[in-house]
């Protein structure tokens, strides 16, 4: 098989169909194949999906994998990536509608760049406005830059912000969305599955950042288009956006990430340059409305005793995982 094509459905069967038939028409049934995980919604969504898969003759394309249990988002993907060989393997959200000829495009971009293991499309809105998706890696610094929002600090620092500006042209980031990317299973040979102690948020750097480790490149191939509906898949953006308190498994992964890649010492730094972005912020934002998070000063401390502790998975209804 050429390419495996991982979605993961937590409580979202309609838009896994909607998904699935922008898909049909750049399926090829020898060389493709879809593996829709179940991620143990607990709903309807199983036997809403089968009969899709029924209905619309997709048996030769797509496998529907029920799983017994959530374990999130990497262990979702890994249970579609364990389950089928193949060269590649494209994950994608159940939130997007795949454009035209976008396949063909990242396939074509696989075979001409050799040197990437990781390829990602240009992720847009349905009015083709396109979305950043592409990033330099979180460091305590970038902590610094987000919790203070201030122009002149982002300005003075902006090797360190986390987003990179839309281009039109192929560039090299350091880590990309995980709403669609393209990975070579040479990558996965090498360097394993996707860490499944992150609930979800922060396994997609985690990811390119051990991936890069060891000699691949993250290429974005703006050429392939994917629009992403952001947010249909799980609840935690639209909490941020409202500054909300997310769910806890945001800050848990936060944790594990940076005692992972920059050890507890830095993971006390990252908090405290965190910290003092807060207090610029603070000043910038009297008498107006914060732009941080409910709890966010101590949710920032979430597992800092023991960040590699395994997971607590959700048990609420709410929860989504992509």
């Amino acid at each position: 098989m050429d390419l495996a094509i991982v979605i993961i459905n937590y409580r979202t069967p309609h838009l896994v169909i909607d998904c699935l038939q922008s898909l049909q028409p750049q399926i090829e049934v020898n060389r493709h194949r879809v593996m829709v995980v179940d991620n143990d919604s607990g709903d309807e969504s199983v036997p809403i999906l089968k009969q899709a898969i029924a209905d619309n003759h997709w048996q030769s394309w797509v496998t529907l994998l029920p799983s017994p249990v959530n374990g999130g988002f990497s262990a979702g993907n890994n249970i579609g990536i364990k389950a089928i060989t193949a060269k590649a393997y494209l994950l994608l959200n159940s939130d997007t509608i795949v454009r035209p000829g976008a396949i063909a495009s990242l396939e074509e971009a696989l075979a001409k760049h050799p040197e990437a293991g990781l390829i990602s499309p240009r992720l847009e809105w349905p009015d083709e406005t396109p979305q950043i998706s592409c990033f330099r890696y979180h460091s305590p610094i970038s902590q610094l830059i987000d919790a203070a929002a201030t122009g002149p600090v982002t300005l003075l620092l902006k090797d360190y912000d986390v987003s990179i500006p839309v281009s039109d042209t192929p560039f090299e980031p350091e880590w990309t969305s995980f709403a669609c990317v393209l990975i070579r299973r040479e990558v996965i040979e090498q360097i394993g599955l996707m860490d499944e102690d992150y609930f979800m948020y922060f396994d997609d750097v985690d990811y390119c950042r051990r991936a890069r480790d060891v000699g691949w490149k993250v290429l974005h191939w703006p050429m392939a288009r994917v629009v992403h509906l952001r947010g249909g898949s799980g609840s935690v953006k639209a909490e941020v956006a409202a500054r909300k308190r997310p769910r806890p498994y945001l800050y848990a992964s936060r944790s594990r990430y940076f005692a992972k890649f920059y050890g507890k010492i830095g993971l006390w730094i990252a908090n405290i340059f965190w910290l003092i972005g807060r207090c610029i912020a603070w000043v910038r934002e009297f008498n107006r409305a914060t732009h941080i998070c409910e709890y966010a000063e101590q949710d920032i401390w979430m597992n800092w005793q023991d960040p590699f502790k395994q997971p607590i998975l959700p048990s609420s209804s709410h929860e989504k995982t992509a």
